[in-house]
């Protein structure tokens, strides 16, 4: 075994994909995204992608065998999955669910989510998302990924954040991000080193 090239590979940053799942009209996400960017620039155990699912045309309708248009779109977003060793998925809830983009972004990959561990930073009413994530638990159980425990969730999200998009009382939110992002470290790494060994078998 190669000491020195393991010892580099245990210190380089994970990749972690930030989905930004919302593509609504008038969208509260970038917020979101935007204090979320903050907690994963202040590490240096992860290097940050953002795939804005409202910068993306994917139609809904699947194919085999799809069109030039919808080739280069996915020329764009599959690379961005595969190559990421985590993912966080910044998610609102629509009528007790996720939105309909981001379930079509996962019913067009497959492999690229596998033996890798997810996230979650959730916003809504009341309930800040926690249905929306608790259904995407499923799907992601049905994709091989693991889904950590502890997220973030943001009830009544717009009154937590001041007109200039700062977080009124921090603590609470930042507490949730560290769990989450310490949890994606260990899995990702865990499952990375894990794969390097023996390729994972769905």
């Amino acid at each position: 075994m190669d000491i020195t090239n393991s010892a580099a590979q245990a210190a380089a940053p994970l990749t972690l994909a930030l989905v930004v799942a919302s593509d609504r009209e008038g969208r509260f996400a970038p917020v979101v995204a935007d204090w979320f960017r903050t907690r994963v620039a202040e590490r240096s155990d992860f290097d940050l992608t953002v795939l804005d699912l409202a910068e993306i045309t994917l139609p809904t309708s699947l194919s085999y065998d799809p069109d030039p248009g919808v080739r280069a779109e996915l020329a764009r977003v599959t690379p961005v999955l595969e190559a990421a060793d985590a993912y966080v998925v910044l998610t609102p809830e629509y009528n007790h669910s996720f939105p309909a983009s981001l379930k079509n972004l996962i019913d067009r990959h497959y492999t690229e989510w596998r033996a890798k561990p997810v996230g979650f930073v959730s916003y809504g009413g009341i309930s800040g998302g926690i249905r929306a994530v608790e259904q995407l638990r499923q799907v992601y159980a049905e994709m091989h990924a693991v889904t950590v425990r502890d997220g973030v969730v943001l009830p009544n999200a717009h009154g937590l954040f001041d007109e200039g998009g700062t977080f009124k009382d921090p603590t609470g939110p930042e507490n949730g991000a560290k769990l989450m992002l310490d949890q994606l470290a260990w899995w990702g790494r865990a499952l990375k080193d894990a794969k390097s060994v023996r390729p994972y078998a769905a």
